[in-house]
């Protein structure tokens, strides 16, 4: 299951994943709107209202601007009209197996809603990768920052360039598994709870 929330470090803005995410979604029976600024956009990804097969769905998904970077909040897809869907087709099958022939479009089309969210997060990901954005930590905030008199260190540095002391527990790092910045001493990254 992916994490809700990522952050993508590197040179790339919210609109990047905006265009992709209207440019794929934006047909047959989806469809999307944008609202929000440059530096905060949201896309609503939801069935259209005369669609020709399938139940509803919906999902929203929230791209901020961070500092070097830009954190994607994929939410909780709504399935309710899709299960009903599902449900109608299931019901109609077990009072005539023949009616499934006339429902292959909807239950081909509830099965695709299902995988909404999957679809959306690969979307993400590919344009994360077009403009070499990773989860890893950008070159600018990695950097150490010496407890004992707040001068930011190369990352490796073994002791502070300004006063000496050692930069051991310094060293900053981000969760593999949604790039939130993370210190050494921290095992459960503090937003995905992912084991560190």
């Amino acid at each position: 299951m992916e994490t809700k929330k990522k952050i993508f470090h590197g040179q790339i803005k919210p609109k990047d994943f905006a265009r992709a995410l209207i440019a794929e979604f934006n047909h047959g029976n989806l469809q999307t709107q944008q609202t929000g600024a440059n530096q905060a956009l949201a896309i609503q990804i939801s069935t259209r209202q005369y669609r020709e097969s399938g139940g509803k769905t919906a999902i929203t998904i929230s791209i901020e601007k961070v500092p070097d970077g830009v954190a994607v909040h994929v939410g909780d897809q709504s399935i309710f009209g899709v299960a009903a869907s599902l449900g109608a087709t299931a019901l109609a099958a077990l009072r005539n197996p023949l009616s499934l022939i006339t429902r292959f479009d909807d239950v081909a089309q509830d099965i695709e809603s299902l995988k909404l969210s999957e679809k959306a997060w690969e979307v993400i990901h590919e344009v994360a990768a077009s403009a070499k954005a990773s989860l890893a930590l950008s070159e600018r905030l990695r950097r150490a920052i010496c407890v004992y008199c707040d001068t930011p260190n190369p990352v490796g540095e073994p002791s502070c360039v300004a006063c000496g002391a050692p930069l051991g527990d310094a060293q900053p790092t981000t969760c593999s598994n949604c790039g939130f910045v993370v210190s050494d001493d921290e095992r459960i990254c503090p937003q995905c709870k992912n084991r560190l």
